[in-house]
């Protein structure tokens, strides 16, 4: 990578704006939103903005950071495996769950919150 990443740093830190980068040096975009749970000290992962698709939006689950740093994150995933990144998913119909039926997938949730913030739903 031609940029230098800063020092390392935390997501409670982590700014709009700070450029994401794959395992390959490729810049796939900008950090959109940090998704946490601040309260249990629970980073999530990262909403990041496409740069390449104007309004564009993936997940970076925190299983898929490497590392985060003043003036970058970086992905432990290529760029081809960063492209295939899930979308945050529609807001659902019912915001609670049951709680007889079973427990959503973690990333299925993250994936909401994620759409939440994105759609100003938060």
């Amino acid at each position: 990578m031609a940029v230098d990443p800063g020092q390392p740093s935390s997501y409670e830190a982590l700014e709009k704006g700070t450029p994401v980068y794959s395992s390959d040096g490729a810049q796939i975009g900008t950090v959109a939103h940090v998704l946490a749970v601040e309260e249990e000290d629970v980073f999530d992962g990262i909403v990041i903005a496409e740069h390449h698709r104007p309004g564009g939006h993936r997940f970076a689950d925190a299983d898929d950071i490497d590392r985060i740093y003043d003036r970058a994150v970086m992905l432990k995933l290529d760029a081809e495996a960063a492209a295939r990144l899930h979308e945050p998913t529609a807001n659902p119909a019912v915001v609670h769950e049951d709680p007889g039926a079973a427990a959503s997938r973690p990333l299925a949730r993250k994936l909401r919150r994620a759409w939440d913030y994105m759609s100003g739903n938060y």
